[in-house]
């Protein structure tokens, strides 16, 4: 038994056997929560006090929280990022479209090559209008 100072008991911190940390591990894994009666009956058959127990079973519940907090935000970011990949995908194809199109007889040159150096860099080689006796490529 330690004493402080003022010759007063000094709490310790209780040292749980690995026996005990198991049936306790296991019993939260089946319940987060034990009533009086589960209570008393574990703290019996582990011979720990029901404060003990009841502690061991707060402590455990704000570990387990935190740990799920953290996979849910985790669990958040990578959808977040997938959502924002799938996002950016579909804008690419809303431009694809524009490529996919028929081409309009009327449109101008110069929009025909945009679609093309967008598409294709450096243009593609490709020539609009060959002059006589040029060949396209």
């Amino acid at each position: 038994i330690l004493l402080d100072k003022d010759g007063k008991r000094k709490h310790t911190r209780p040292t749980f056997s690995g026996q005990q940390i198991f049936a306790l591990e296991k019993t939260f894994e089946q319940t987060k929560y034990l009533a009086g009666p589960e209570r008393a009956r574990l703290a019996y058959s582990l011979g720990m006090t029901e404060s003990q127990v009841k502690v061991w079973f707060q402590n455990r519940r704000t570990k387990w929280r935190k740990k799920h907090a953290a996979e849910m935000a985790t669990a958040k970011k990578k959808q977040d990022s997938e959502t924002e990949r799938l996002k950016g995908a579909s804008e690419n194809e809303e431009e694809d479209d524009d490529y996919n199109k028929p081409l309009d007889p009327n449109s101008d040159d110069e929009k025909i090559t945009q679609l093309l150096k967008k598409h294709k860099p450096g243009g593609g080689g490709l020539l609009l209008h060959p002059s006589e006796g040029e060949a396209s490529v």
